[in-house]
């Protein structure tokens, strides 16, 4: 086995081992133990509930090297077996298969792989927020396959486009005749990336999607009758972000005269984690109506937190979900001056630049996290009834040059819930989800990793975050909270397993690290 392929073994079954042991699994010895009675030491053994199979794995920030046990010693377990066991646990649990499923798992392991060699032949971004956003090399760590790109073709055919690999590559320009432009919002943003011949407006298209897209018949069609014509490609580069299918469009110098950086977002005919990446038509009617919304809440705050606004889209009659582009604020005209951003995600993974690196005590920075992230997110949802999808990768952290947390900046309307157009009771699941499973506990337990002996005094600073925050609102959500013992946790393996609709995953209860101290009103304690 090659370096790439030990490499991406060990990513590819961090989530996979996550989703098994969260949703699948209990406790079955203490730590340290094994079913022959010897120590082990930095392991833990977990019971799979349906199979009643014995997992063993190395503990630490993720879990690592399973093991199996036979009934008479622990077997070391590859990606393939583990796949093996997942499945043999899944049917158990369901009483049903899904292949498809399965063919990812191991097209996502592949995916690691080629992306390890790739990024090895690769030159990293200059900056830190680049090389933050370009980090995420083993991805969702709650996810079976967090890596495949069902539908994308073969690694060669994307590579190009795949951030994990530095991707950064010219964009297609199309020009749609003006009978065929279909516009929302504000799009004059787009109609500065070039020059459209008269009668047609500008149309950036991402050409992985023209590559997947270019033969079927109505895309024929529509070049044939000339609704859409050619035009070239843009004389600059566009960066691929995290999310894969949006890009970073630089400003000046790179595109002299611009107003500024943006984002844009388009369809991608790929199945990255749970969807197919195409831009729905509902998911344009949503965007149009919830951006404002969450916009207006941001500005009505009093503090740095900022959204970026998607602030228009482009379609084409007749391909509206094959060929759509959403206009998103760059990051110029937010990030507060002297700051830094960094994406929240790529903290769990790391990165050359990562503000943890430098940290002697890790209290004053968590507090400082704590302090930007947390109030915005609970003051839209209370003050504006607006809930925001705070999860790592639509978070932004902007750190000054002590590497101290200054500002959150969020992202990615495409999630984001109104009260009440969602029911009051969805839209907080949905917030605590992604605040406190998705977001804080994760960035937690890196600073645990990393600094131990501070481990402990974590969760009370984020409890006495949360108890500030419902004196100031008076947020009935915010008590039943810090009261609950579990809080919900999306099962990504479950709810892919049985075919849930990605807007409908079934979830789980996670025990709530915010319930670990007694609530009372002054925070220490009983009132």
């Amino acid at each position: 086995m090659n370096a790439f392929a030990a490499e991406a073994d060990a990513l590819a079954m961090v989530p996979l081992l996550n989703c098994l042991l969260r949703e699948a699994s209990s406790p079955a010895f203490s730590p340290g133990s094994s079913p022959a009675g010897e120590p082990v030491a930095r392991r833990a053994v977990h019971r799979l509930r349906a199979t009643g199979r014995l997992l063993s794995v190395r503990t630490g920030h993720r879990p690592s090297a399973p093991e199996l046990w036979d009934g008479r010693t622990w077997r070391p377990l590859r990606h393939s077996g583990l796949v093996d066991l997942t499945v043999q646990e899944m049917r158990a649990v369901t009483g049903r298969s899904n292949a498809p499923l399965v063919a990812e798992m191991t097209a996502g392991r592949e995916a690691v792989e080629a992306l390890l060699a790739a990024r090895a032949r690769a030159t990293p971004p200059a900056g830190p927020w680049l090389r933050s956003e370009q980090a995420l090399v083993m991805g969702h760590p709650y996810h079976p396959a967090p890596k495949a790109r069902t539908g994308g073709g073969p690694p060669g055919t994307w590579l190009r486009y795949a951030p994990e690999a530095y991707g950064r590559f010219p964009l297609v320009l199309l020009g749609v005749r003006q009978d065929a432009v279909l516009d929302g919002g504000d799009t004059r943003a787009l109609d500065a990336l070039g020059q459209a011949p008269p009668g047609y407006r500008l149309l950036p298209v991402h050409p992985w999607q023209l590559d997947l897209t270019h033969r079927l018949p109505a895309v024929h069609a529509a070049f044939a009758e000339g609704r859409l014509v050619h035009l070239g490609h843009t004389p600059w580069d566009a960066r691929a972000t995290a999310s894969v299918r949006t890009v970073h469009v630089p400003g000046s110098p790179e595109r002299p005269g611009a107003d500024g950086d943006l984002f844009l977002k388009f369809s991608l005919e790929v199945q990255i984690t749970n969807d197919v990446r195409r831009i729905r038509r509902h998911e344009l009617r949503h965007v149009r109506g919830i951006d404002p919304l969450v916009t207006a809440a941001f500005r009505a705050m009093d503090g740095p937190a900022a959204w970026l606004s998607e602030r228009g889209h482009r379609t084409v009659r007749g391909l509206e979900e094959t060929f759509p582009v959403i206009v998103r604020d760059g990051l110029d005209r937010h990030v507060v001056p002297g700051a830094t951003p960094v994406l929240a995600a790529a903290l769990t993974e790391g990165f050359d630049g990562d503000p943890l690196d430098g940290l002697s005590d890790p209290l004053p920075w968590w507090s400082a996290y704590l302090d930007r992230v947390v109030p915005p997110v609970l003051e839209a949802y209370a003050r504006h009834g607006v809930a925001v999808e705070c999860h790592l990768q639509n978070t932004l952290i902007a750190v000054g040059p002590d590497g101290m947390p200054v500002q959150a900046v969020f992202r990615d309307t495409e999630g984001a819930k109104a009260i009440p157009a969602t029911s009051r009771e969805a839209a907080w699941e949905r917030v605590a989800y992604c605040l406190v499973v998705n977001n804080l506990t994760e960035i937690a337990n890196v600073l645990a990793h990393r600094f131990p002996r501070a481990a402990g005094a974590l969760w009370p600073m984020a409890r006495r975050e949360f108890q500030r925050c419902d004196k100031e609102h008076g947020l009935p959500e915010t008590g039943a909270l810090l009261a609950a013992p579990t809080v919900p946790c999306k099962a990504s393996l479950l709810s892919r397993w049985i075919d849930a609709d990605g807007t409908e995953p079934a979830y789980v209860p996670l025990t709530n690290p915010l319930a670990l101290l007694p609530f009372g009103g002054d925070g220490q304690g009983p009132p």
